[in-house]
């Protein structure tokens, strides 16, 4: 799963937050220590990012959780999804469509070179070129200029002085503020223009956290990182720093959190889901976050282009037993999905029509296989890929199980050794079967749910699905005047969705994780990440 931070239209983030908070959250999140030690090291699990750290390729967790770490933008988000300003001193506009940002003044990054409006605006130019090949470049869609075709410079961008840039949309967007909280609009140095391979190595940024010296990222294992004592905003780290642990297996982790060998975990196995918060008490962590799972099903795999595809697409949704799957193989730690989106998210809907195309109904699934037979018998095996790494075995077992004793067809799994690997097949198109997919929210809104993945040509959408009318709603709803506008708008985008089943929605999770005796103030956020810099050790 691309699942990342990323892809949200809103500005009802309270009411985000409030649905948040009302989750059965239990753990060290609000306690304290008396006697806490500021310079000790953190330790927390994490997984080799896919790419080099430049902000405007790194589209999923491995990697984002890295770069959130050791850069700071124009806002950052705090507990529930709130915007906060970080770099920016303002961001203004009279009409939704021409903003005027303004830059703090006296801010550095960790070589020392100023952060300013170019570092801005130069950054924004490269990810939204398309000969630059970047994952986050459909973020820049909004300015004018962009093209997702062609090179074309964003001519909506301008530097006025060194401090202040303007940015032109091609239509009101009174979200666009929010959105610029995610780290494709994130700054970078002028240094980096030197040699940007080299930089995505040994990435120097502005944020609450630095790279530990040369050889700081040792590849597939770990990355080391200290504080930053220039960084001024309000993720000033409580800590000494972060050495993020590259685990090719949850359930080491987890056994490294038992033994007081990980501070921090943000993934619990599955296998300790019914034990977890027994073992941790306090400090377990089981708390709705912006996240959703799915399966991705490539219109360019045998029998599922077209009609028959839709059919076979609908049969095989109808076939799964989420209420049983999430009940038995997560423990209660997973929600059977009603949309593409996220509760937790303003404007989620439960009753979009189209979405009963979700709930198990062997007898359907069986009408519907037979229908799409008609067209084209049924010959192979249906697998599901995914990253053994990633906890993922038992559901992808329990899924390939329904589906195969409902429909009566050969299903199974089929694993890749890491993350890294069953992205760069999805990326490379060579993937030949279903695969796990999903998402994790880069700010709190629906369109982030929506555009990432399933518009046409953006940059997660790995199944290469295009439908004109769904990206016609979306143009809409992301132009709209108000967000409850866009949001009517985002559910008649969902409604499509439902009808070709690009991917197949699973569940909603929660963030399943905890904390050792070690530390304290460890709280989780509204994306399920937890926020490192609050982190504290004990002494």
């Amino acid at each position: 799963m691309k699942i990342r931070r990323l892809g949200l239209g809103a500005l009802a983030l309270a009411a985000a937050g409030a649905l948040a908070l009302t989750g059965c959250a239990t753990g060290s999140g609000d306690s304290s220590s008396s006697s806490a030690s500021t310079s000790a090291v953190i330790t927390t699990n994490g997984s080799e990012p896919q790419f080099p750290l430049i902000p405007t390729n790194t589209t999923e967790v491995g990697g984002g959780k890295i770069v959130d770490a050791i850069f700071a933008g124009l806002v950052y988000y705090d507990e529930d999804g709130n915007p906060v300003n970080d770099l920016a001193e303002s961001i203004e506009s009279d009409d939704a469509q021409n903003y005027t940002i303004k830059i703090k003044p006296d801010q550095t990054f960790t070589n020392g070179e100023p952060v300013d409006a170019d570092s801005f605006v130069k950054a924004w130019q490269y990810g939204a070129l398309t000969s630059n090949a970047q994952g986050g470049q459909y973020f820049f869609e909004p300015i004018q200029g962009y093209s997702a075709t062609e090179d074309s410079e964003l001519s909506g961008l301008t530097v006025v002085d060194d401090l202040t840039f303007t940015v032109a949309l091609t239509t009101p967007q009174a979200d666009f503020p929010l959105r610029l909280g995610y780290s494709a609009f994130y700054p970078l140095p002028a240094s980096a223009w030197d040699d940007l391979d080299a930089f995505g190595e040994n990435p120097v940024g502005n944020g609450p956290y630095k790279l530990d010296g040369e050889g700081a990222w040792k590849h597939n294992e770990r990355i080391s990182l200290v504080t930053n004592p220039d960084y001024t905003g309000g993720r000033k780290a409580q800590n000494g720093g972060l050495d993020i642990v590259f685990y090719a297996d949850q359930g080491a982790a987890y056994s490294d959190l038992l033994g007081g060998n990980l501070d921090v975990l943000d993934a619990v196995p599955d296998s300790a889901f019914s034990t977890y918060e027994s073992d941790l008490g306090d400090r377990a962590v089981n708390q709705p976050a912006a996240i959703f799972q799915s399966f991705t099903i490539p219109d360019r795999l045998a029998h599922f282009g077209g009609e028959e595809g839709k059919l076979r697409r609908a049969a095989i949704s109808m076939a799964i037993n989420r209420d049983e799957i999430t009940d038995v193989i997560f423990e209660g730690t997973r929600t059977p999905a009603k949309d593409f989106t996220s509760p937790v998210i303003a404007g989620y809907s439960d009753s979009i029509p189209g979405s009963e195309v979700l709930g198990y109904d062997p007898d359907k699934a069986k009408d519907l296989w037979a229908q799409a037979d008609a067209i084209s018998p049924w010959d192979g095996t249906f697998q599901i890929a995914y990253n053994a790494d990633g906890g993922h075995q038992s559901w992808v077992d329990a899924v390939s199980n329904s589906i195969k004793n409902t429909l009566g067809i050969d299903a199974s799994g089929a694993p890749y050794p890491t993350f890294a690997e069953l992205l760069t097949a999805e990326d490379d198109r060579t993937i030949q079967t279903a695969f796990r997919s999903g998402w994790q929210a880069d700010y709190p809104g629906l369109y982030n749910f929506l555009s990432p993945l399933y518009q046409t040509g953006a940059g997660s959408n790995y199944g290469d699905y295009s439908n004109p009318d769904f990206d016609a709603l979306l143009a809409e709803g992301s132009s709209a005047a108000d967000e409850d506008a866009a949001n009517e708008k985002y559910q008649a985008a969902q409604e499509i969705l439902f009808q070709d089943l690009p991917v197949i929605p699973l569940w909603y999770s929660n963030v399943t994780g905890g904390s050792s005796e070690a530390v304290s103030n460890v709280k989780f956020g509204w994306n399920s990440v937890p926020l490192y810099y609050e982190v504290t050790k004990n002494e």
